[in-house]
């Protein structure tokens, strides 16, 4: 990863507007597969992206459900550096979240960082 100083504003795009470069992260849950347990999750994983929202340096963030493989739902954040990403990851509310999942997945959870292909690099 990159150090991105600058809050997420790299060098100027083609046409003179500063480019963004989000940090973005995914984080792939898979319930029991046991109506009760996908339900509770399902709870858990919604508070936590609401109060994820509100954290400094959140760009968006968003929650999914899978309609092929019930029971699996995907965390989308966007974050404006690295710094603030991993702020977050180290919080108080992250390890909150990690404590409520104990007893409802199948398996661990996959978190995964991307790199955001922006649009003035596919000009």
């Amino acid at each position: 990863m990159t150090d991105n100083s600058n809050a997420g504003e790299a060098d100027s795009g083609p046409d003179g507007d500063p480019e963004i470069e989000l940090v973005v992260v995914t984080l792939t849950f898979d319930a029991k597969p046991n109506d009760a347990d996908n339900a509770t999750l399902l709870g858990v994983l919604s508070k936590y992206i609401v109060l994820t929202r509100m954290q400094d340096g959140c760009r968006n963030v968003d929650l999914c459900s899978s309609v092929t493989a019930p029971g699996r739902h995907l965390i989308v954040q966007k974050w404006d550096s690295d710094e603030m990403q991993r702020t977050h990851f180290d919080s108080d509310l992250m390890v909150e979240m990690a404590h409520a999942c104990q007893g409802l997945l199948a398996s661990a959870p996959d978190i995964d960082l991307w790199e955001a292909t922006s649009a003035h690099d596919l000009r």
